[in-house]
């Protein structure tokens, strides 16, 4: 994640955090001290980057407060942080670790959410060039975290699934590409679940250990076809055996009475758990990876 700049405090939390189980990383992040060190300045809204302090632990997470929110024509304001605590539930429910531990809680600055921090292993990319064109040319131009530029003349390269164009300093033109790799096709397909209209190469975070994990999921859960993503590479494709394994588990969590059901119910709408219900429904019925659907932009702005 970016590094934060500093912020001054802010007024004192005034109700008490929900419950958590006694011990847990959510229990932590629900229930220990909150205090503010920065602000991450490239996001649209308020993202604040914090210690979290509890039973003699601490950690660093990421507080998101309702009141620092853009609203936005197409969700409900003051929404966002709701659906992001939602899409860390369903992620739980498919049996993926992708979405770092998410809670709805009070804070400085209000109501919000806050996240588990997750530092990232590669630096940060530099200004993309345009890969060259020849035969000798070297592979692919890294750009983020599993996301690169190729020849733009050329398929994707092995290893690689294409994206689409993108515009290089200098004017020319470079295949925008993402890793084929299982981490990130899981990701595609919680994408599709959810909803996921803003699923750029920034919000993909690696570890030093090999995990990936994706952050920024307050654009979600929209009723309407709202998918907007990088992660088109397996579009039409077969879906793997372990996906369709985990949306069956995700299918029998989704129940009337379930607890999810229920979580879900003081996070998102009826009619958005119904939405919810019918995309997993659609995938095990399909089988396969979605398309884009031509009535939304497929990518979003900008891409990485």
């Amino acid at each position: 994640m970016p590094a934060p700049e500093r912020v001054p405090p802010g007024p004192v939390t005034t109700a008490p955090a929900e419950p958590a189980p006694a011990g847990s990383v959510t229990a932590l992040l629900t229930e220990g001290e909150l205090t503010v060190r920065g602000r991450i300045p490239e996001a649209s809204n308020a993202v604040l980057h914090c210690t979290v302090a509890g039973q003699g632990r601490t950690a660093a997470c990421v507080y998101k407060p309702v009141a620092g929110e853009q609203p936005l024509w197409d969700f409900p304001d003051g929404t966002l942080a709701q659906r992001e605590v939602a899409a860390y539930e369903v992620c739980a429910a498919l049996g993926w670790e992708l979405i770092p531990p998410t809670v709805l809680r009070e804070g400085p600055y209000g109501p919000g959410m806050v996240q588990l921090w997750i530092e990232q292993a590669e630096e940060e990319p530099g200004e993309p060039a345009a890969p060259a064109a020849d035969e000798d040319a070297p592979g692919p131009v890294p750009v983020g975290p599993l996301l690169a530029l190729a020849d733009a003349e050329r398929p994707a390269p092995e290893g690689w699934r294409a994206i689409g164009p993108a515009e290089v300093p200098g004017g020319s033109t470079a295949l925008l590409v993402h890793a084929d790799d299982p981490r990130l096709r899981r990701l595609a397909v919680l994408d599709a679940v959810i909803n996921n209209s803003d699923r750029k190469g920034g919000h993909l975070l690696t570890t030093a250990d090999g995990r990936l994990h994706g952050i920024d999921h307050g654009v979600t859960f929209h009723t309407e076809d709202k998918l907007r993503t990088l992660l088109w590479g397996w579009a039409g494709e077969p879906l793997p055996e372990e996906s369709v394994a985990a949306l069956g588990r995700l299918a029998a969590a989704l129940g009337e009475d379930a607890p999810l059901t229920t979580r879900l119910a003081a996070l998102i709408t009826p009619a958005e758990v119904t939405a919810l219900r019918d995309r997993v429904a659609a995938l095990l019925a399909s089988g396969t990876h979605p398309v884009p659907g031509g009535e939304w932009p497929a990518i979003p702005w900008p891409p990485v």
